[in-house]
């Protein structure tokens, strides 16, 4: 018994089924009868406890400052740490799914882009249906804005389709200059290099092995699987694809994003000039000299082969 909440417990325990008085009771638990009296004045908040709750309800894996961005959004007055209390009062907490893995050693910041269409990352997620037919599911993300520019899920997807797919994202939203992704077949075939040599794009390669190179894209790939993916059972491809559109428009238009000041990728894109002017007058990508050796140097074709 340490809280006051369970000395009160236990006192109106002995009061109650032991007939002790209150001074006797206090004095069996080493309690202090103030405590025990005290009503306490504090609100109740149970408009925002409510909606904190139907909002948890509807966003199981969203911690309680997601939760509290959404709060204000709405025009709700509440502090960070009511609303903590709140939400451990309801036994909200989202609970990690696995271990945490800590990196080794000194890692190299990446150089992060300034004007949106400077950088895109690519990867992929599997994930299967119910009657266990697996099927993958190619994202892709501006590192700039950390927009959700593309999900396309399908049971293959070749490095003709991934062109295919990049020419209809660019002729909608304009051509990056670099794309960033890990050493898969799928990106570094044929097809994929000599579009990029046609486009004038770079395309960079992280080492083997080293995913944090590409670390925006695996962050999003991990809320992407935790939001979305380990929530719900997918009976058909159909139906994947459909809910990988409605989980995109609510990434880039409702959900909070704690980097980008607890905005959306939508609004914080928004603070940008509009794309075609960008386009026709981007800033100059400089990356830091502390910047990994996957944002430095030439990629050819002839080199990339020659590097698998």
């Amino acid at each position: 018994m340490v809280t006051p909440a369970a000395k009160r417990k236990a006192v109106s325990h002995l009061m109650a089924n032991h007939g002790m008085s209150e001074r006797r009771a206090c004095k069996a638990i080493g309690g202090c009868r103030m405590t025990v009296r005290y009503n306490s004045r504090r609100p109740d908040d149970a408009v925002v406890r409510e909606r904190m709750m139907m909002i948890a309800r509807e966003r199981r894996r969203f911690g309680y400052r997601r939760l509290l961005a959404l709060l204000r959004r709405e025009g709700h007055v509440v502090n960070h740490k009511k609303l903590f209390r709140l939400y451990r009062e309801e036994k909200l907490e989202v609970r990690r799914r696995n271990g945490r893995k800590r990196a080794i050693g000194m890692r190299a910041p990446l150089a992060k882009p300034l004007v949106p269409n400077e950088c895109w990352a690519l990867d992929f997620v599997s994930d299967q249906l119910t009657d266990g037919r697996r099927f993958r599911i190619l994202t892709i993300v501006d590192i700039c804005t950390r927009e959700c520019i593309g999900l396309i899920a399908d049971t293959s997807l070749s490095g003709q389709r991934v062109v295919r797919e990049l020419d209809r994202i660019i002729a909608d939203r304009g051509k990056p200059k670099m794309v960033i992704s890990d050493n898969g077949t799928e990106f570094t075939s044929n097809a994929i290099l000599g579009w990029a040599e046609e486009q004038r794009i770079a395309w960079h390669y992280i080492a083997p092995g080293k995913p944090m190179q590409n670390g925006f894209i695996e962050s999003f790939n991990g809320r992407l699987r935790d939001e979305l993916l380990n929530e719900t059972l997918f009976s058909t491809l159909d139906q994947a694809r459909m809910a990988l559109a409605i989980w995109r428009v609510d990434y880039n238009n409702s959900r909070p994003h704690s980097q980008l000041g607890w905005r959306t990728p939508t609004e914080f894109a928004k603070t940008f000039p509009r794309r075609g002017t960008a386009l026709r007058n981007p800033t100059s990508y400089a990356p830091s000299p502390d910047a990994t050796n996957a944002f430095r140097g030439k990629s050819s074709r002839q080199n990339e082969l020659q590097s698998g």
